[in-house]
């Protein structure tokens, strides 16, 4: 899948707090793991995970070989937006 790097700095930054350890609980992954995926550079304490950046508009493209964690922080976005509107 193919996501420019702003559209995958922004839905970071809508993650409710706690959201980065709950997507590496659900996942079973190291919280610096599901950081180094929206963006992070700090792979002492994380896995690099599949994810490869392309120069362009936005910061670039992000090719993702995985969607594990984008689909489970855009869950996380939703169900926060459903629970602000009831």
């Amino acid at each position: 899948m193919n996501i420019t790097f702003a559209e995958l700095r922004k839905i970071k930054h809508e993650l409710p707090t706690g959201s980065v350890q709950r997507i590496a609980n659900e996942l079973e992954v190291d919280e610096q793991t599901v950081r180094n995926y929206f963006g992070a550079k700090k792979y002492d304490d994380g896995e690099i995970v599949g994810k490869h950046v392309q120069p362009g508009p936005n910061g670039g493209y992000v090719n993702l070989e995985s969607t594990a964690i984008l689909e489970s922080a855009k869950r996380i976005i939703a169900e926060h937006e459903a629970s602000v509107l009831s």
